[in-house]
């Protein structure tokens, strides 16, 4: 058992979760809290659209995210000039891919969340001079603790997880871009059953703690 070759993946793994999740959770409330207040024609078919990589084949999204961020696309060129390197097969990669991923979750909880708040507390804060900040600040965000806290935890579970999309854009690099579903994903093809079983402990484990706090997070 090589423990050094064991906690690679995982440190990688969680260092992706962490930062994506923050980052989608970001965006996921901003746009949330802006689709449950707007209304404007077409935005079913936006929410359409925020919703579709929750469906799509890993593997397409992948693809998608590889002609995106590419060396031949604008949007790659200019993120390789903002890095001075390409983006594509690197650990940023693959916190981009889990963004794109754990989106849907995110938005979807968030927006439940917005939808369930009394307007007329809002209105109540507003009436008293209140700008648009501070009613999001001191109204709606604490009751919707709750599910900011479960949209959290299920952005960094499945930025976790996620394998297809990561594997097409990031790659399978040990030490550099290589997460525990890839790692697992090697070691099985490998014939490496001890450290597949080892990582896929790991990920169990992981994964049974944040349901375990989603739970106790939803439950009165």
């Amino acid at each position: 058992m090589n423990w050094r070759e064991f906690w690679t993946p995982i440190k990688l793994s969680l260092q992706v979760s962490i930062l994506s999740s923050l980052i989608v959770v970001i965006l996921g409330v901003a746009i949330a809290w802006w689709m449950s207040r707007a209304s404007f024609k077409g935005k079913t078919i936006l929410e359409t659209a925020f919703m579709l990589p929750l469906v799509l084949p890993p593997t397409v999204v992948g693809f998608i995210l590889l002609v995106i961020l590419g060396r031949k696309s604008w949007f790659g060129k200019w993120m390789e000039w903002l890095f001075d390197a390409p983006i594509i097969f690197t650990w940023w990669a693959a916190v981009i891919a889990s963004v794109v991923v754990a989106f849907p979750l995110v938005y979807q909880t968030m927006k439940v969340g917005f939808s369930s708040v009394d307007q007329d507390m809002e209105g109540a804060a507003r009436s008293t001079g209140a700008s648009e900040w501070q009613v999001f600040r001191y109204i709606t965000l604490p009751l919707t603790f709750r599910s900011l806290v479960t949209a959290y935890i299920l952005g960094f579970a499945r930025g976790l997880g996620e394998f297809g999309a990561t594997l097409m854009i990031a790659g399978n690099i040990p030490g550099k871009t290589q997460t525990l579903p890839t790692a697992i994903f090697v070691a099985v093809d490998a014939g490496n059953t001890t450290m597949a079983w080892a990582w896929t402990g790991a990920i169990i484990g992981i994964s049974f703690i944040l349901l375990l706090l989603t739970r106790q997070n939803t439950n009165p």
